[in-house]
């Protein structure tokens, strides 16, 4: 039999973490809070193999084994013999806190990660009775596309938590790179102030959106400018992210800029609401 991953949370980052690791041949658990919501994952989770299908990438016979090793849930006990639980739901505190309760309470004694992309592993383990087996395992959107996955080692994490993780990163194709427990880690503090910064400049009228994401693209070799990077991931999380560490650091580099605010606001929020700093066809 496969070995068992649970994932908390049916939205773009747990369905894309469940994804990678039933592509590797894990059984995989997927819980959610409804049913709806679990339809929603799976219905992601079938467009992006529908997807990978028509460019030849995956099998009908592959993608049929990977459902089969799917299961959707929202009893936590289904996630029993797990080796790793990791919770992907919203960067909300109070949130990570009741999943972390319950996945100790119902599933037991496994390693518990978090994919939290902003908020010290620290600073969550206050919340469970284990701290030496949690861990932060930051995967970057899209899951399936992106190969590194910051490995957040947290005061009390265990060698052997760290030993677990690194290893099971790898089996699911992934790069797992070690980091030390910091404020947005490595990514986002070096994302965030990027975003922040261009968004800044078109307020001031510095340069137009395609202005500076050509610059971007064609002067500093980014495959996306930040303007449409911004949108891609969502005009509230990049929000949500730079506030968890703002309110961290107290670094004005990460304090929302006027227009961000101003956009959420008005609910343009990027892609998923077909605007943002762009226009969208579909929604």
């Amino acid at each position: 039999m496969a070995e068992k991953i649970t994932v908390v949370g049916p939205g773009t980052m747990g369905t894309g973490i469940a994804q990678a690791f039933l592509a590797a041949g894990f059984e995989v658990v997927l819980i959610g809070r409804s049913k709806e919501s679990l339809k929603k994952g799976l219905d992601k989770i079938n467009s992006r193999m529908e997807k990978a299908m028509a460019k030849g990438k995956l099998s009908q016979k592959d993608k049929d084994s990977a459902i089969a090793r799917l299961r959707l849930s929202s009893d936590y006990t289904d996630g029993a013999g797990s080796v790793v639980v990791i919770e992907a739901v919203p960067e909300i505190q109070e949130a990570k806190a009741e999943v972390f309760r319950l996945a100790e309470e119902e599933i037991g004694d496994a390693v518990l990660a978090t994919n939290t992309s902003s908020i010290p592993i620290s600073k969550l383990s206050a919340f469970v009775n284990r701290p030496d087996k949690f861990i932060g395992l930051h995967f970057f959107n899209p899951v399936t596309v992106m190969k590194p996955v910051e490995v957040i080692i947290g005061s009390h994490t265990s060698d052997e938590t760290e030993k677990i993780a690194m290893e099971l990163i790898g089996r699911c194709g992934k790069t797992p790179v070690r980091v030390k427990d910091y404020p947005g880690f490595v990514a986002n503090s070096i994302l965030m102030p990027l975003l922040n910064e261009a968004i800044m400049l078109l307020e001031r009228g510095v340069a137009t959106k395609e202005g500076i994401d050509t610059i971007a693209k064609l002067g500093l070799n980014h495959p996306m400018g930040p303007l449409e990077l911004a949108d891609y991931i969502g005009l509230d999380i990049c929000r949500e992210i730079m506030e968890s560490i703002y309110n961290e650091t107290g670094d004005p580099k990460f304090k929302p800029s006027g227009m961000l605010n101003d956009l959420i606001s008005q609910g343009k929020l990027g892609r998923k609401s077909g605007e943002g700093f762009y226009l969208y066809n579909s929604i």
